[in-house]
């Protein structure tokens, strides 16, 4: 049983030929035998075209499932903050998972959210972050009718239940997730600058203890476009598959053009 995770594609702001990614993606994922391709959010800024590519994407593919989750980029536009806690469309993941045929491992799917614990250091107020973040960070679009540790708080609820269900199961388990889930991963400067206050807005400490309470052995993420090395933290290997951004001064990839770049960095397991 095979299956593909990629994230942050970027398909809008890299100003890509949506129709000729989905052909050559199609195309790849049928040659490799991928069974369930995740795609662990940040596809576009707007639900609805994220939507629309994941449909077609899968009418391309009918022996491989496609399950998306949805990024922060994801939304922007198109999305209540309802409708991303409920499952507003079939192949949206979040609060899901699918136990894999004829293998012990069960995929759980969260979109996963931040409650400013990555910059704890800073010793800012919640209500410090908060203001920062609607002046100068791009999720301050966002409508939610919560705080953002309140977020985190309902987000850990949903994903606490889903692994203690595994785990009653007897199920080892693959978390999909697309915020940052261990402060390893976050990049820290011994001053209050820019990314220093961003990092409170990357993901939660939370999530990484609830990750080593449970021993997940599989986790894969996305959010942050570094292209990291698989690492083994305590009982967790932690993947990353992100594309991130080729456009205006951001230029990310490691590779020629999208596809290159986007073969290179999606991860394939191999369950048996």
């Amino acid at each position: 049983m095979k299956i593909a995770v990629s994230s942050d594609m970027h398909l809008d702001i890299n100003h890509l030929a949506v129709n000729d990614v989905i052909d050559a993606q199609a195309a790849y994922l049928r040659a490799q035998s991928a069974r369930y391709f995740f795609i662990a959010g940040d596809t576009f800024n707007d639900f609805t075209l994220t939507e629309d590519y994941v449909k077609r994407l899968q009418a391309k593919l009918p022996t491989t499932t496609v399950k998306f989750l949805a990024g922060n980029h994801d939304m922007l536009k198109g999305i209540t903050y309802d409708q991303l806690m409920a499952q507003p469309v079939p192949e949206y993941f979040n609060n899901q998972f699918v136990d894999l045929p004829g293998t012990n491992w069960r995929i759980i799917g969260n979109n996963g959210w931040y409650d400013y614990s990555f910059a704890d250091q800073l010793q800012r107020s919640p209500e410090q972050f908060w203001h920062w973040k609607k002046a100068y960070w791009t999720d301050g679009q966002i409508d939610q009718p919560i705080t953002d540790p309140q977020r985190e708080t309902l987000v850990l609820q949903q994903i606490k239940s889903q692994l203690s269900a595994a785990r009653k199961a007897g199920k080892r388990v693959g978390l999909i997730t697309h915020f940052v889930p261990h402060h390893h991963f976050i990049r820290y400067t011994n001053d209050d600058r820019f990314f220093n206050v961003a990092n409170g807005m990357l993901g939660s400490r939370r999530l990484e203890q609830t990750i080593d309470q449970y021993h997940v052995p599989l986790v894969v993420f996305g959010h942050l476009h570094r292209h990291f090395q698989p690492i083994t933290i305590k009982d967790t290997r932690y993947y990353n598959p992100a594309i991130g951004y080729r456009a205006h001064r951001h230029d990310e990839w490691l590779k020629r053009d999208f596809i290159s770049e986007w073969k290179a960095q999606t991860n394939f397991f191999e369950f048996f």
